[in-house]
């Protein structure tokens, strides 16, 4: 009855998607759609996420590589350039 998906379909598919979605919002579509079919094949195998801490693809804030705290006066500023109001 049916047939195996061929390489024409999955061209066809792969198109109604762009035209649906965008060359903008792929490759969010993307990185959603791979992290969604890890978490299932994690759960699936019984993968804690306790287990793989140390394997976290972010890198570890530093000293050296962490945002300096601002004064009042120069987030003041920032705000002020923003258009924010100051709380």
């Amino acid at each position: 009855m049916f047939q195996s998906i061929g390489p024409l379909e999955i061209i066809v598919v792969l198109v109604i998607v762009l035209l649906i979605f965008g060359p903008k919002r792929l490759p969010g579509l993307g990185r959603s759609l791979g992290a969604g079919m890890r978490n299932f094949k994690d759960s699936i195998s019984g993968k804690d996420k306790g287990e793989d801490e140390g394997d976290d693809d972010r890198p570890e804030l530093t000293k050296a590589t962490a945002k300096p705290e601002q004064s009042p006066a120069e987030e003041r500023q920032v705000n002020e350039a923003l258009g924010r109001s100051g709380d």
